[in-house]
């Protein structure tokens, strides 16, 4: 998931073992990163369309330019807006499947988006578990194992990024093993699209879960390994919603401490 940042989320919903806390600070330009994407779907800017000024923006958010220019930054990062010398901001023509010029506007931080999110990724990623099964490749199944003891590694240590990057691998690997690459597109564009939600929204505040998912990993592994397809697809079928739990108590949490306003994870719906 590699366009994170240390103590972020897996782009599957669970934490990597150094995340912060529960209640950890979030950075101002992650909250103003979020308004600007908020302002953009209310407006109905279009892929291509110019964007406030950064002035204009920073008093539309109520913030200071440079808290501003530093979530800019980041949206760029994340392919949402660009950023031209001279000619000011613009909204990104995102070149994914998902989200896309024509397509819906992902909100990072809206509930509903996310819990959307996972419902086609749960699609995708419980059949593609289910074709691996009955098409993976000697160095296919090596590929997922190596994946899964990367993951271990990272948990075992407290590396973040080596767990990440084997969740990354873990999960490119078993949608390769399926040797269908519409799907393994389409789960490659939705973990994508996830990861925003962890840079943005979501950023070093879940728990829990990434002891839990090697665990699961390995049993979607072992399924894989012996050819029983119904089993990949239930043991992906439980990650999947034990990844979405974690989302699930954070929202809860943030629901809790604010209380507020429609639509938002740390706001109530």
């Amino acid at each position: 998931m590699t366009e994170t940042t240390p103590g972020a989320a897996r782009s599957d919903g669970a934490r990597p073992p150094a995340a912060k806390a529960a209640g950890a600070y979030r950075p101002g330009y992650e909250t103003a990163a979020e308004r600007i994407l908020e302002l953009i779907a209310a407006a109905g800017l279009a892929p291509g369309d110019r964007m406030p000024t950064e002035h204009e923006l920073a008093e539309l958010v109520g913030t200071s330019r440079t808290v501003v220019r530093e979530a800019v930054k980041m949206l760029s990062a994340l392919g949402r807006v660009r950023a031209f010398k001279g000619r000011g901001l613009f909204v990104a023509d995102d070149p994914g499947m998902l989200g896309g010029s024509g397509g819906p506007f992902f909100l990072p931080t809206d509930i509903e988006h996310v819990y959307m999110l996972f419902e086609f990724r749960r699609a995708q990623e419980v059949e593609s578990s289910r074709l691996a099964a009955a098409r993976a490749t000697p160095a296919e199944l090596r590929a997922i194992g190596e994946a899964v003891e990367l993951c271990r590694q990272g948990c075992e240590t407290g590396d973040t990024e080596l767990f990440t990057r084997g969740d990354d691998e873990f999960h490119r690997s078993v949608a390769a093993a399926s040797h269908n690459f519409f799907m393994a597109a389409a789960i490659q564009e939705a973990r994508r699209l996830q990861r925003q939600s962890s840079a943005i929204g979501l950023a070093g505040e879940l728990g829990g879960h990434a002891r839990q998912a090697v665990e699961e990993h390995a049993a979607i592994h072992r399924a894989i390994r012996d050819g029983d397809a119904e089993a990949a697809a239930r043991a992906a079928a439980v990650h999947i919603e034990n990844s979405l739990e974690d989302y699930r108590k954070e929202i809860q949490r943030r629901l809790f401490q604010a209380g507020t306003g429609p639509g938002r994870a740390g706001e109530a719906s």
